[in-house]
């Protein structure tokens, strides 16, 4: 099958192949044939070396299970990225997300979604309603992540709330919050990030503009830069709480001592649920459209890779079937 693979050995460096094998199922699980797969900024940091991934990579996807499940078989799905044991100490919690033996789709121990096919545990598929097209529906994982951040952190009217680095994370996490009438502003080095968050309804500021008071009572750092935590550390107030969504290959800022001085409260937010961002979605509270800066067949895998290392391209998704 087609697929695209990243070799560690070779950093930054994504490659096509047009004989990959199609995954082998293991037990309970489905084959999946992709319609289409998102870009997003792990996807970028791996081929940086994040994680010391090798394979096909790709976490955000559409598709039709075409075996596996008699329930499940031609039925349009997306897919929850952590595959788990449910025995473990973490699984019996009620923590799956952090199994001890999860890997992960795309990004941990196994193959991802930029390939025609892929094989998910079956009890990680939600079934896409019909109401929703596939350009939307590829949003779900990440817009499960951004709803996260208001089921893990309290944010209600009374809050001042940043969103910080509004890209492809943070305008969604941005549109989740504002839903909760907070008192919000959506931050960004890049002056279209800023305008876009203008026509979404978030009031928008750019970076070089923000006098940093640390006044904040939530700053949520979707930068995935090394340097948010520090930006981050500036806007928060005593007390206050940083959410960190960033990940990336290169070390951060080690200087933590402003977290002790000022008793802030940092909290790792990582995936979300998928329920609520189907609903989202398809009430149409979140706008994905204007994301997607384009569409790429597969054996254009690296020159989407890098129209999605542009900062001006939020969302870069990749069609397996497009010739």
């Amino acid at each position: 099958m087609d697929a695209l693979l990243f070799d560690p050995r070779q950093p930054g460096h994504v490659a096509f192949v047009a004989d990959h094998p199609e995954p082998q199922r293991r037990r309970g699980e489905v084959l999946v044939r992709v319609h289409l797969a998102g870009i997003c900024a792990t996807d970028l940091e791996l081929v940086r070396g994040y994680m010391g991934f090798a394979g096909v990579p790709g976490h955000e996807f559409v598709g039709t299970v075409v075996a596996g499940s008699r329930d499940l078989k031609g039925k349009r799905v997306v897919a929850e990225i952590n595959c788990v044991c449910r025995t473990c100490d973490m699984c019996r919690r009620g923590l799956t997300s952090h199994c001890r033996r999860r890997t992960v789709l795309g990004i941990s121990g196994r193959d991802g979604a930029f390939a025609q096919f892929i094989s998910v545990p079956a009890r990680n598929c939600h079934v896409v309603p019909r109401a929703l097209d596939d350009a939307r529906a590829v949003f779900v994982e990440p817009l499960a992540a951004a709803v996260h951040v208001a089921t893990q952190q309290r944010i209600d009217r009374t809050m001042r709330v940043a969103v910080l680095g509004v890209g492809r994370l943070g305008l969604l996490v941005a549109q989740v919050l504002a839903l909760r009438k907070c008192r919000l502003t959506a931050i960004d080095r890049a002056p279209a990030a800023v305008a876009m968050c203008e026509r979404l309804g978030v009031a928008g500021q750019a970076l070089a503009d923000v006098k940093p008071a640390a006044d904040f009572d939530v700053v949520v750092e979707c930068t995935g830069r090394p340097d948010g935590l520090r930006l981050a550390l500036e806007l928060v107030r005593p007390r206050g709480t940083i959410v960190l969504k960033s990940t990336y290959a290169l070390p951060g800022d080690r200087n933590l001592a402003p977290l002790v001085v000022n008793e802030v409260r940092v909290v790792g937010n990582r995936c979300g649920p998928f329920p609520p961002a189907l609903r989202l979605l398809c009430a149409g509270k979140i706008q994905v459209e204007d994301m997607i800066a384009g569409t790429y067949a597969l054996r254009r895998g690296p020159e989407a890779f890098a129209a999605a290392a542009e900062p001006g391209n939020i969302k870069i998704l990749l069609q397996p079937d497009r010739p």
